[in-house]
């Protein structure tokens, strides 16, 4: 039996969820797509919890997508039909983050890079520490930003500047993050956990359903479009990552 990847943490009505891979830099592969997926779920009817903090391995939050896990997806073995239930994973676990009606806070040490990026973009708050960066480097390698991220990004900082952060694929530090209304808070390194639990025991204390009505009534407004933007982003993915572009720019990539 395959050991999990996530550990879960209790505190009264706050549940911080760990996730760590212990290898290539808590890189994101199927099983941990799916993992975490579940534990959203299963807290959609959890009427107990009222804040989640979402925390990858102490020493950084998530590299991406793993690559190796992704040449996977080109099994011959696949039909066209499972190759794209693979592609929309992704889209699948933001979705259930991003309408769990708890609270959730992204806690992000060191690095968060395109898939790490795309699932704190899902949680209401983004937490991170002063030594960290943000890198969305899919279009290097001739992707699309996909797990319905690109609308999220739009929402939180204008079209201008998420064109820049996709196109330009620039690291961001902290301070610029925050300047740019992409995190609510900086932490010293190593406490970024800490200071979102802060955030998440005030919010704890809040009368739950008001909690929820209010985050359902802001998401509602404001993600109302995100669908119809999105919505084929993974298909796109998999068109776009079979182009001759693709191919060449994901290998010169993996030789930096």
């Amino acid at each position: 039996m395959t050991d999990s990847y996530i550990t879960i943490e209790r505190e009264g009505p706050i549940a911080i969820v760990h996730f760590d891979r212990k290898k290539n830099l808590n890189a994101f592969d199927g099983q941990l797509i799916l993992e975490l997926t579940d534990v959203a779920r299963s807290f959609h009817d959890d009427l107990d919890t009222r804040a989640v903090v979402l925390s990858g391995a102490k020493e950084y939050f998530s590299a991406g997508a793993d690559l190796q896990d992704l040449a996977s997806r080109n099994d011959p073995e696949l039909s066209d039909m499972q190759r794209r239930q693979i592609f929309y994973r992704g889209v699948r676990l933001c979705e259930a983050w991003e309408t769990m009606p708890q609270i959730t806070i992204a806690a992000m040490e060191r690095l968060a890079v395109g898939a790490g990026v795309a699932l704190p973009l899902a949680c209401d708050w983004r937490v991170m520490g002063e030594s960290a960066y943000l890198y969305v480097p899919e279009a290097k390698i001739g992707l699309n930003l996909q797990w319905g991220a690109l609308p999220r990004l739009i929402n939180l900082v204008g079209p201008a500047r998420a064109k820049r952060i996709c196109i330009l694929c620039e690291r961001m530090d902290a301070t610029t993050a925050l300047n740019w209304g992409l995190i609510e808070e900086i932490a010293a390194d190593g406490e970024t956990v800490d200071v979102a639990l802060k955030l998440a025991r005030v919010a704890a204390e809040i009368p739950p359903v008001a909690v929820s009505m209010i985050k359902e009534a802001v998401n509602a407004t404001a993600t109302a479009l995100n669908h119809t933007a999105s919505y084929a982003d993974a298909d796109q993915s998999q068109l776009s990552a079979a182009s001759r572009d693709a191919r060449d720019a994901s290998q010169q990539f993996n030789k930096k």
